[in-house]
């Protein structure tokens, strides 16, 4: 799925631009979902947790400007497609520090910003490599999707289990369990089968009504009352999966 961050301190026009990019995703049919900020805050702190594919900053706001949220998003995130729409072009220079791939005037002309996204999406990479980044005690630790096997809610943090029997456990995490999931959920092969535990169903090994077996052994359990939902949604997996390597 592609994921798309749009960061601008003025309501009207960050709506506006999202249904501009709802356009162009509603006119070339992709997989894709956009994410609203208001301020450069809110954004810098999922680029902590998740990665998106592509953002979209104004320059001129509170506190901190565009131009220093690109350079911290680019420090955080080396293949992220940055695009800079703001109503000042004396920053253009100063802008390239974080290596837009384009710098738009508004009010923002549609067919422009169709063509600097289509040149974005041709740039990312959507595929098993997505990663997110991981906050511990220790520091930043970036891990790909594909090596989660599960990941667990437990007192106010959340304790990843990884391929090759690593654990890594997050600092206490300020948002819920669900808002920090959501990264690993808008991935299709992940699932939430409890409300303390999402998975990777690549990574599954066994299945039944007790829970799901992960690798390693690790068995997460299925309430009674989510059992339809969650045996459908991984029959539905499988059945995707038919004819994959």
């Amino acid at each position: 799925m592609l994921r798309i961050a749009v960061c601008d301190d003025l309501p009207d026009q960050l709506e506006a631009m999202a249904t501009y990019i709802n356009d162009f995703i509603e006119l070339n049919a992709h997989d894709a979902e956009v994410r609203q900020f208001e301020h450069p805050d809110g954004l810098l702190t999922a680029c902590e947790r998740e990665r998106f594919h592509i953002y979209i900053l104004d320059i001129v706001m509170p506190m901190i400007n565009g131009i220093e949220a690109g350079r911290e998003i680019r420090r955080l995130d080396r293949e992220g497609q940055i695009i800079y729409a703001t109503t000042e072009p004396s920053f253009a220079l100063e802008a390239f520090s974080a290596t837009p791939i384009n710098y738009l005037l508004k009010p923002v002309d549609k067919e422009r910003l169709f063509q600097t996204l289509e040149l974005a999406i041709s740039k990312v990479n959507t595929g098993e490599e997505n990663i997110i980044t991981i906050k511990t005690k220790d520091g930043l630790r970036v891990v790909k999707l594909s090596s989660i096997i599960f990941c667990e809610y437990v007192k106010h943090t959340v304790l990843y289990t990884l391929m090759g029997g690593e654990r890594l456990t997050t600092r206490t995490i300020p948002e819920s369990f669900a808002e920090h999931v959501r990264p690993l959920l808008a991935d299709g092969r992940f699932l939430q089968p409890h409300s303390s535990f999402v998975l990777n169903m690549s990574r599954v090994e066994g299945f039944s009504k007790d829970g799901f077996v992960m690798r390693g052994g690790t068995v997460i359990p299925i309430p009674a009352k989510q059992y339809p939902a969650v045996r459908d949604t991984y029959m539905d997996y499988l059945l995707s999966r038919e004819g994959c390597p």
